[in-house]
């Protein structure tokens, strides 16, 4: 047995992605401070739920992963790893990672961590997946759920903040997986999961990546708008996400679908990318009172 097929359980990529996310929500509910043990509770904490939710979800998909070329030789498909020491694993992590979140962090980081794992597991893994071309769209919450538990481990409370991420980062997981739908069209196919693209076809998941991608932009902005970052996120954020929208917008009139679509899923990885760092760079919370307020008040 070796060590690689233990962490391929864990879903290293998706771990990091989640870590950047978890990042940038932290810093920007500092506002500039910076608690050393605080913030390695929040990321250790985090990225350990996520591998336990990956783990589970390896488990659960291990009869539909055998059907798909990109999946059919995981360690849960292939047998050299057990279901028994797969659970074992699952439990021991997210143990360790709620009790973290718990001791160290604040009640609404530590739920919000139990929301996005049930989401995961729970609703979208054991049958969402399987059964409902909504899938995607519920299982954004739990996608969206590490930059929010970030930011909420220093707040202690579910703000318009915390909404936003919310938003923000649930817009962003639907162009982003529904372009991974389309490049991996077949494989889904193989496996019978109905996703967007498999159940009602090509042409309207293209239609839904650009609606989705347009609300990102907009929903993004409004970090800057409620006046928790400044000028320099509100840049990136246009700027970024209308370059990824224009590539969107290119689908309609593409040669080659499965192309398109992984330029639009490595874009994807570039704008949030960015959008986190500069989310922690420029965050104007708890200095500058939000612009919302003043607008109502």
């Amino acid at each position: 047995m070796t060590y690689k097929a233990y962490l391929s359980l864990t879903k290293p990529g998706i771990i990091f992605g989640n870590l950047v996310t978890v990042i940038g929500g932290y810093f920007l509910a500092a506002g500039g401070r910076f608690e050393l043990w605080l913030f390695l509770a929040t990321v250790l904490g985090t990225s350990l739920v996520v591998a336990s939710g990956c783990v589970f979800n390896n488990v659960i998909d291990r009869d539909i992963d055998g059907y798909m070329a990109r999946t059919q030789s995981r360690a849960m498909v292939t047998g050299e790893i057990s279901i028994p020491i797969a659970l074992l694993l699952g439990c021991l992590m997210g143990i360790v990672g709620f009790g973290l979140l718990a001791w160290m962090t604040t009640p609404v980081a530590t739920g919000f961590a139990a929301f996005g794992f049930a989401i995961y597991v729970g609703a979208y893994s054991l049958y969402l997946k399987r059964h409902s071309v909504y899938s995607t769209l519920i299982g954004s919450l739990s996608g969206a759920s590490p930059p929010v538990i970030g930011y909420c481990a220093v707040t202690g409370t579910f703000d318009l903040g915390a909404l936003l991420l919310l938003i923000i980062f649930s817009m962003w997981q639907m162009p982003h997986s529904y372009a991974i739908a389309i490049f991996r069209f077949d494989d889904y196919a193989s496996a019978s999961i109905p996703v967007l693209p498999v159940k009602c076809g090509i042409a309207v998941a293209k239609r839904h990546i650009v609606i989705y991608t347009a609300l990102f932009v907009i929903a993004s902005v409004m970090l800057s708008v409620a006046g928790y970052t400044g000028w320099a996120y509100a840049i990136v954020a246009v700027a970024g996400g209308g370059y990824w929208l224009s590539v969107t917008l290119k689908g309609y009139r593409t040669a080659d679908d499965s192309v398109w679509a992984r330029k639009v899923f490595g874009i994807s990885i570039m704008v949030v990318t960015a959008l986190s760092l500069m989310m922690s760079v420029d965050s104007r919370l708890p200095m500058a009172e939000p612009l919302v307020s003043l607008a109502l008040g």
